[in-house]
């Protein structure tokens, strides 16, 4: 009962702080419109609060609240890949059955393609009736076009499942796939030769996990509130009106349907295919959701999603640690829903005609493409030259609207982030309870 109160506790903690900092964050964001973003007062506020302190420029800043937020991200960051590895080769080494092994993977894969598919199929029909309303046919001014230098084939994502080089994968984080990847093979090895829990690579990753635990939850439960009232604030503050106004019918109906998604869709999806109570779920799940908003990324708030997936949700460990991860790589439903709409936004902006076939090739490609996206702050926008390029939106107006999306989407980012994190908790939960390992106590314990 202790664990529950001060989980409950955090929970709260995390939902004073995204609210305080929105607004905080919407109170600064008036005082520079009014001062004017290039006047000397916002430039000494920016700079003591606000400001990059690594951007080119910069040298002389102080950037309390970016230096406070980015020290957090990069805390939960270092954890990443030995986190992800560690978890999938013993969650891996102690499936025994090669069947369940199969079926897990199949079931899992299967869950990720269903929600993403729906995603998209929602997102389309909707876009595409209000392209067709006409609400995308804006004129932007002011924005230079970007070059698209960013776009790469979405098969990539394929290729890159299989690292060329071990020491490189482990040095960075934007090839956890290829992480899962050499996880699963070596998990799978040590099945071959029967390296059960007292072999030495078992015994050293089960204690680099619960280093980890430890480490997890004293930066989370001990600076997690403070860090999302930073970055909330920042990301607000920093963001003008001028150009929000002319992306305006993008922003609401991508917060409409990522919304819908998040507090409708996945309730569903939890009471009709677990008969499990959606409520309890919604629940549970919420500071994930506060923190992966917080934070924009999925990859920081995978620590803190394979806890209240284990330990409140009743998640089996093993299918957690196999689930999550790999989820967190692949399973984009909010990155696919925000892809299909800005490229049917850009497409208004660049005068272009959308046919239903086109519509379909938008949404293949916005599935391949969300499934190559880093689980990094901002790589959605990103990666959705990569459509653009697919169905040759590329004009000069095009490009202008793709820019203007470049520069705001990051509040949109955010949601995405935890519309991503949630789906791929339904798919652990959806999988742990198909397979008989949900312990429904633990879900259903308030």
């Amino acid at each position: 009962m202790k664990n529950n109160s001060s989980t409950n506790k955090l929970a709260i903690q995390m939902l004073i702080a995204m609210i305080a900092g929105i607004v905080v964050g919407l109170i600064f964001m008036a005082i520079r419109e009014n001062l004017g973003s290039d006047s000397s007062t916002w430039a000494t506020i920016n700079n003591i609060l606000f400001q990059d302190i690594t951007a080119k420029g910069a040298e002389s800043a102080i950037g309390l609240f970016y230096i406070g937020g980015q020290m957090f991200i990069r805390a939960l960051q270092v954890i990443i890949v030995p986190m992800v590895f560690t978890s999938v080769v013993m969650a891996i080494s102690e499936i025994r059955e090669a069947s369940m092994l199969g079926r897990i993977s199949a079931k899992t894969m299967g869950w990720f393609m269903l929600t993403t598919t729906i995603a998209l199929v929602m997102a389309g029909l909707i876009g595409l009736v209000c392209y067709n309303a006409g609400l995308f046919n804006v004129v932007i001014e002011g924005v230079s076009a970007s070059s698209g230098s960013t776009g790469s084939n979405p098969l990539n994502v394929i290729l890159n499942i299989i690292p060329s080089n071990i020491g490189a994968t482990f040095s960075v984080n934007n090839s956890v796939l290829a992480v899962v990847f050499l996880a699963v093979v070596v998990g799978l090895s040590m099945n071959v030769l029967n390296m059960g829990k007292d072999s030495v690579i078992y015994r050293l990753c089960d204690e680099v996990s619960k280093i980890i635990v430890v480490f997890l939850n004293f930066a989370v439960k001990t600076f997690g509130p403070a860090a999302i009232f930073m970055l909330l604030s920042r990301t607000f503050a920093t963001y003008g009106i001028t150009y929000l106004k002319p992306a305006f019918a993008y922003v609401i109906l991508c917060v409409i349907l990522l919304l819908v998604y998040l507090f409708i869709g996945y309730p569903i999806y939890i009471a009709v295919c677990t008969k499990m109570n959606p409520v309890i779920f919604i629940k549970k799940i919420f500071k994930v959701i506060v923190f992966g908003f917080s934070t924009s990324s999925s990859a920081a708030t995978l620590p803190l999603n394979l806890d209240v997936n284990t330990k409140e949700l009743g998640v089996d460990h093993q299918i957690a640690s196999f689930v999550l991860p790999l989820g967190m790589t692949i399973n984009m439903d909010g990155t696919a829903i925000m892809q299909v709409i800005a490229t049917l936004f850009i497409a208004g902006c660049g005068g272009y005609d959308v046919s239903v076939f086109q519509l379909v090739v938008i949404m293949v490609l916005a599935l391949i493409a969300s499934m190559g996206t880093p689980a990094a702050p901002g790589a959605g926008a990103v990666i959705l030259f990569t459509i653009l390029s697919g169905v040759g939106f590329t004009n000069e107006p095009a490009l202008i609207a793709y820019s203007l999306i470049l520069a705001i989407n990051r509040p949109i980012e955010m949601l995405v982030t935890s519309l991503n994190c949630v789906g791929d908790s339904v798919s652990a939960i959806a999988v742990a309870k198909s397979e008989g390992k949900l312990d429904e106590d633990v879900y259903n314990r308030k």
